[in-house]
């Protein structure tokens, strides 16, 4: 046992259990089917595993948002945090499918090609209708609407409304779970599936790209396609696909009551709606079994998150994605359940180190480009905007000594606006300069509270 470093060790700690037992769950089925059919019967320990990962995404997600405090960051953490490790496993399991070791989902080989790689690359393929080339691919989905739907709220400064939104999610999801059974997306029939997924990567461009109300509209936009994927393409219906999401807002909700910014009895109530609602809409007792569970074992984690971990157990949360995403390759592969779980964890560091922290790395340093601020190339007789003027270089002495024609005050602003990264700044007055610099230091995006500066003035 060792001291943990970090307050946020819990969330390793809850994930190093979680992996294993979603990998548990599907081994067991292979190795020793009889024996697990017992368990399985009375709880579902790879759904359990699943709503913990939903709870703690839930939970540490929109911090991580609010930190940096910029979509952009926010996307370009998500993309190069999940995609690396991604390509690398479909490519392996494209590749052991190929030497008939790997079974892929049912019906992917009678889909387009490139709706396949569409729509899995993406991460939306189990809402749009498309089967995964890993099974266990599908919560990424429920991930990917639920960042869709987190960055929405915080660019209309909605965030904070994670208790009620997870409360309209649960109870939404009672009556939407009889009337909707079922998909209403149907992969099979191709546009609407692409319609869909190229929607939605067209919003995180232009979220990351543009600036101002058009980056604003966008995240909106992606927002509602968010929730408009869970009700129309959950294949296990709206009703459980809209429980998914409210717990994954539920653990928002906790998060918010430990930071202060949410009384703890709302985060407790939306909790208790999220389990009652997701009782109700079980289709098998099982399930509602593993989402009550799973909320409990959070809340005992939590309850002791200021506790020492092991640094094994936090290790394997470190991995957690290697190994969640990785062990339905080895399944026909090794030939025992020790022997699979002994080459899962030395594949999942393997491909921790070798793939997912030189993905991180690179995008830590793409946000760090990203972040500095633009200097002005002056050509000779341009001024920084790129006009020519008269008297060439010279022209620009005024520029470059505008402290003689600025207050002391201005200037100072000035500077804290370029440090600041609010590009335009310099053709800003003084009042608007203040305000986007108010709004900075309360957490909005750069470019957001120059907008709203601006249409306030």
């Amino acid at each position: 046992m060792a001291a943990n470093p970090s307050r946020l060790a819990w969330l390793d700690v809850l994930r190093g259990i979680a992996a294993p037992a979603v990998a548990l769950h599907h081994s067991a089925w292979t190795f020793v089917p009889a024996v697990w059919g017992e368990v399985d019967r009375r709880v579902d320990v790879g759904t359990w595993g699943v709503f913990v990962f939903f709870l703690v995404s839930g939970y540490i997600i929109p911090a991580s948002l609010e930190r940096r405090g910029d979509l952009r960051a926010f996307w370009t953490g998500r993309a190069f945090r999940l995609l690396p490790l991604l390509l690398a496993a479909l490519a392996l399991a494209l590749l052991l499918a190929y030497a008939g070791v790997f079974e892929t989902s049912p019906g992917l080989d009678r889909r387009p090609p490139p709706l396949v790689a569409l729509a899995n690359l993406t991460m939306l393929q189990e809402l749009i209708g498309v089967p995964s080339v890993i099974n266990v691919m599908w919560t990424l989905s429920y991930e990917m609407a639920f960042y869709l739907m987190t960055a929405g709220l915080f660019a209309v400064r909605q965030a904070h409304r994670s208790a009620p939104i997870a409360v309209v999610l649960a109870v939404a999801a009672v009556p939407l779970g009889l009337l909707m059974p079922g998909a209403t997306i149907n992969g099979g029939a191709g546009p609407a599936a692409v319609l869909m997924a190229v929607a939605v990567i067209l919003v995180i461009v232009v979220t990351v790209t543009a600036n101002g109300r058009l980056r604003t509209a966008a995240a909106v936009t992606g927002g509602l396609l968010g929730l408009a994927l869970v009700i129309l393409g959950s294949r296990i219906g709206a009703g459980q696909g809209l429980v998914i999401a409210a717990v994954m807002f539920a653990g928002t909700a906790v998060w918010r009551a430990e930071q202060g910014t949410l009384r703890p009895l709302w985060a407790v109530t939306a909790l208790l709606a999220v389990l009652v609602c997701g009782v109700l809409v079980a289709d098998e007792p099982a399930w509602a079994a593993a989402v009550l569970l799973a909320a409990g074992f959070f809340a005992l984690a939590f309850r002791l998150r200021y506790r020492s971990f092991p640094r094994w157990l936090a290790h394997l949360g470190v991995i957690s994605f290697s190994l969640y995403l990785l062990h339905p390759l080895l399944l026909r592969v090794v030939p025992n359940l020790p022997a699979f779980f002994l080459v899962l964890l030395v594949l999942g560091h393997v491909a921790y180190r070798l793939v997912e922290v030189p993905g991180q790395r690179l995008g830590r340093r793409l946000n760090a480009y990203l972040r500095r601020p633009r200097k002005n190339r002056v050509k000779s007789g341009l001024w920084p905007c790129g006009r020519r003027v008269r008297g060439g270089p010279a022209a620009l002495i005024p520029v470059r000594r505008r402290g003689r024609f600025m207050s002391e005050d201005q200037d100072l602003h000035r500077r804290q606006g370029h440090e600041a990264n609010v590009e335009g700044s310099s053709k800003m007055t003084a009042e608007q300069l203040r305000e986007a610099l108010a709004r900075v230091g309360k957490g909005e995006d750069t470019q957001s509270a120059k907008a709203e500066a601006e249409s306030d003035q």
